[in-house]
């Protein structure tokens, strides 16, 4: 019999996102047959108080989504069960190996990573880290390449590299993943994905939402290292990389690694021209007053909540087209899209202006608030005007497949993807040692760029898209952030 241990069982995670996901799973049919899933976590409660806590957490998120039925919760709720531990504590963990039995157990670790190092030294003298056993880890991993590789190291002492699952929940997104579909599928868009017709590529991950009462772990990252280092960098791997020769998971990961070690380094003497740091000031978002961060906080700070950099990878693929990329708090709305920016045409045979404009194709994969792929075209306007006039139209590549009127499928929580990956051992959407390790050297090279030069933060009023200079990031070369 299988089971999955949720260490921080009790937790945000587990309670918002994790059993909501295995809920759905269960519902769908999805769940292996005879899996146990049992919470771990410090408080002292019995393992009805525990199943009457999940349904708190899971029947509201169903119900919302027309998915909740007593029969699916009554699955799930026999598969459930709890036990108080000292996940640090070898004795302590002992008795939860006794309830996994002999089969596979796969542990998510949705703690604080900086407890990682000692919960999986003490998996591994309780018998947690055979050769049958697999552990997921929530990120952040560190907050540096250091600190990163003082816990992987510990990590690696108890488990096998194929036995890790750094989890990325924005890779399991269903237009993350359909953006491999969408290149490697098709014969009609990887010959144009390269620097022959790609002006430029923008990453935007924008939050209307502040820190709040999450300031302590946030001082600590900021949005370089919240951000960046792990949700918009494996973006730009999926966007950037080769293809690779299959599916296989390191077939895959080989190539997102060449990716990040092709990106151009930050010097400090770059650091002003090509990177942008912000923290949010009061401000209206959403038509509602917003307090500044070190209002939030309670003391002033250099904490940065807006980052906007330009990348560059120095590969023949690659060469001479620009990835920007910007992330932050408090901006006017909440979206995650990546725009292809293709080039104009080499020369308009409709002049200028009297027939409509010429827009530039531009490719969208839009991750949320909704989950879309549009493609942008210029298209005559219909009418017996004999002079030909031009419009630009949008032409959504998502869902088209049942025709136009179909419902799209429901938008999956992105932990159900990547637990039922985890569950079955697949690791292609999980972070391998030496991408984190990449990543992670590049951000250090940026922060490091910050501290040589005393870059600090630069003020952006809350309900805006950051600083100045993030605009001016694109202007000086003629370009501007998509705003459609």
């Amino acid at each position: 019999m299988a089971a999955l241990i949720l260490f921080g069982g009790g937790g945000d995670l587990a309670m918002r996102m994790l059993l909501p996901s295995l809920y759905f799973l269960d519902h769908d049919g999805l769940l292996p047959a005879g899996l146990k899933i049992i919470g771990a976590a410090r408080s002292e409660e019995t393992a009805e108080q525990y199943v009457a806590k999940v349904r708190e957490a899971v029947q509201p998120r169903a119900e919302a989504d027309g998915a909740w039925d007593e029969a699916s919760w009554a699955r799930l709720a026999a598969r459930l069960d709890y036990l108080a531990v000292d996940a640090t504590d070898p004795e302590s963990l002992k008795p939860l190996k006794a309830r996994c039995g002999d089969g596979e157990v796969t542990s998510f670790l949705a703690v604080s990573p900086s407890l990682f190092g000692r919960i999986v030294t003490a998996m591994k003298a309780a018998g947690l880290a055979e050769k049958n056993c697999r552990i997921v880890l929530e990120k952040p991993v560190g907050r540096d390449l250091k600190s990163f590789l003082e816990i992987d190291d510990a990590v690696a002492h108890a488990f096998d590299e194929r036995q890790v699952f750094r989890i990325d929940h924005y890779l399991g997104k269903e237009t993350v993943q359909n953006l491999i579909a969408l290149r490697f599928g098709n014969a009609i868009f990887e010959p144009l994905w390269n620097n022959l017709t790609v002006d430029h590529v923008q990453i935007t991950v924008g939050e209307t939402v502040g820190v709040g009462d999450r300031w302590p772990y946030y001082d600590e990252y900021g949005a370089l290292r919240d951000m960046l280092q792990n949700h918009m960098l494996q973006l730009l791997c999926l966007v950037a990389m080769e293809p690779p020769s299959d599916l296989d998971p390191d077939s895959v990961r080989n190539e997102k690694v060449k990716v990040l070690r092709s990106l151009r380094p930050i010097t400090p003497e770059e650091a002003d021209r090509v990177t942008v740091r912000g923290q949010y000031v009061a401000g209206v978002v959403e038509g509602e007053s917003a307090r500044s961060y070190d209002e939030e906080r309670g003391q002033p700070s250099d904490t940065e909540t807006f980052v906007a950099i330009r990348a560059d990878i120095d590969n023949w693929r690659w060469a001479g087209v620009p990835f920007f990329m910007r992330t932050g708090k408090r901006l006017p709305e909440k979206r995650t899209e990546i725009v292809i920016q293709f080039k104009p045409v080499p020369h308009s045979i409709f002049g200028h202006g009297e027939r409509g404009d010429i827009y530039d194709n531009r490719l969208v994969i839009e991750l949320q608030p909704e989950e879309d792929i549009s493609l942008s075209v210029m298209n005559k306007k219909p009418g017996l005007d004999q002079r030909m006039q031009l419009q630009p139209i949008q032409m959504s590549l998502s869902w088209g497949q049942d025709g136009k009127d179909a419902a799209p499928p429901r938008r999956r929580i992105a932990y159900e993807r990547l637990l039922l990956d985890a569950l079955h051992g697949d690791s292609t959407l999980f972070v391998r040692r030496d991408e984190a390790e990449q990543a992670w050297k590049w951000v250090d090279e940026v922060a490091d760029g910050w501290n040589c030069r005393d870059c600090r933060p630069l003020d952006y009023a809350a309900g805006t898209w950051g600083p100045e200079a993030a605009d001016l990031l694109l202007s000086r070369t003629g370009r501007k952030w998509n705003t459609q």
